[in-house]
């Protein structure tokens, strides 16, 4: 029997052009930037295609993937060339099994100034996606920007990507989206407290109780 449960790959297929269709009608993303990806089951990935639109995905314009990153028996579209990011977080986070990786204009603006939002002033934050550091610049595309995440994806969740954009996964794609979510709100929230000239910083014993009270079965799922 495998490790990982196996999900319906049509099912699946849906709900990336769904969460797609998200993140196109958030503005998270522009013309074909950004990608999402699913971990099916032991073996094999299910990512979005190089070159599309995000906010006009079909189910069958997804590229099936094994571990390595290699195309498995695709005669369509191609892999984003972020696919080595996407592995490196499956293969350092064995919980994880969806990713998305976005510009949403905020919190990537964080991530060119180069600023974390590391430090917990929201009760929401604190109990759904934890802190967002930013990792340093690395080219996307290649092996360098996977190899950077690698020291920072333990105990992360969500992470802003040096003058880049932010990557965010979970148990489900549902969660890695709600975490996508939540880190660009975060980061309006922290512009606007900058703005008016103060932030209240949760200290450590606030952090502790809110981590006491709510655990993650309590978690909002979405509709």
């Amino acid at each position: 029997m495998g490790t990982y449960q196996e999900w319906n790959e049509w099912a699946i297929r849906r709900e990336m052009c769904e969460m797609g269709q998200r993140l196109y009608q958030h503005f998270f993303v522009a013309a074909s930037d950004g990608n999402i990806s699913v971990r099916l089951n032991d073996h094999e990935v299910l990512m979005t295609p190089t070159n599309v639109s995000k906010g006009f995905m079909k189910p069958e314009h997804m590229v099936k993937l094994d571990l390595d990153g290699h195309e498995i028996g695709s005669m369509g579209p191609k892999a984003s060339s972020e696919r080595r990011m996407h592995m490196a977080i499956y293969r350092n986070r064995p919980d994880v099994r969806a990713i998305v990786h976005a510009h949403p204009p905020t919190a990537t603006g964080f991530a060119v100034a180069n600023i974390g939002l590391d430090q917990p002033f929201l009760p929401e934050v604190v109990v759904r996606t934890g802190p967002t550091p930013c990792v340093p610049y690395a080219i996307p595309g290649g092996d360098e920007l996977p190899e950077s995440l690698i020291p920072f994806l333990e105990g992360h969740n969500t992470l802003l990507l040096g003058n880049h954009g932010v990557v965010a996964y979970g148990e489900t794609l549902t969660d890695a989206m709600f975490n996508m979510e939540t880190v660009e709100l975060n980061a309006r929230i922290y512009l606007t407290a900058h703005q008016l000239g103060r932030i209240n910083f949760l200290n450590e014993e606030q952090v502790e109780a809110l981590r006491e009270r709510y655990g993650k079965a309590e978690l909002v799922k979405m509709p």
